[in-house]
């Protein structure tokens, strides 16, 4: 394979792809739980077992001190009562992100099973304490990365890279409770949390649900 792609490989090859080949999960809006956690659960669960890869990553969109919008890919810790919980050095692009402007949206997409979920809210740091036990529940290897530290820095090279990455699998294998003081972990208290059913037929299925003022949810259908 070269090291370029013309244009109109690119093109033919983009639209030669197609979606949801497949028999589809249903999906009935009017049997779906009054609140969105049992049915995010249900779903996450229903495509790890499909077969999803990495059905824990998600999207994170959060804006920058100009307004522009930003997204990367990380993982889910947790979902419950409290809300969607990640984490990542507080330092970083999206914790400064976040300490400036603690609105975020979330999106998950398990194309195994043609379904994806929104969710936007409000996010809130958690302690010292409970980023400790988040890092610490955690892989050797996660240890490390948050030990590496730097993130979203200017990188000289990549042997810089190899070298702090080296010494901090070294200190991660030698103390598992090593700190990493910057590291934090997040939580996103849901105000919208919308879930998409895809269809062959295109005629996909969307149910909405916004937090009510008395903390309730008002469930409504949307047009694909």
């Amino acid at each position: 394979m070269t090291s370029e792609t013309s244009a109109d490989d690119f093109r033919d090859t983009l639209h030669s792809l197609r979606v949801w080949d497949t028999p589809l999960p249903s999906f009935d809006p009017g049997a779906a739980p009054a609140e969105p956690l049992p049915l995010f659960r249900e779903w996450f669960v229903h495509a790890a077992r499909a077969g999803q890869p990495e059905p824990h990553t998600m999207s994170l969109a959060t804006v920058d001190a100009e307004g522009r919008p930003d997204v990367r890919i990380l993982m889910l810790h947790d979902a419950d009562a409290r809300g969607w919980h990640f984490a990542s050095h507080a330092t970083s692009a999206k914790g400064r992100q976040l300490a400036a402007h603690p609105e975020a949206a979330l999106g998950f997409y398990w194309p195994a099973v043609a379904r994806q979920i929104r969710i936007r809210g409000r996010v809130t740091a958690c302690g010292p304490r409970e980023s400790r036990e988040d890092l610490a529940a955690r892989s050797r290897g996660a240890l490390a990365a948050a030990l590496t530290g730097h993130q979203s820095q200017v990188l000289e090279s990549l042997a810089e890279l190899a070298e702090a990455s080296a010494a901090a699998w070294a200190r991660a294998g030698a103390d598992p409770q090593a700190p990493a003081p910057t590291w934090t972990r997040y939580v996103l208290d849901a105000a919208e949390v919308e879930f998409f059913q895809g269809d062959p037929a295109r005629r996909h299925t969307r149910l909405h649900y916004r937090r009510a003022p008395d903390g309730g949810w008002t469930r409504t259908l949307l047009w694909p």
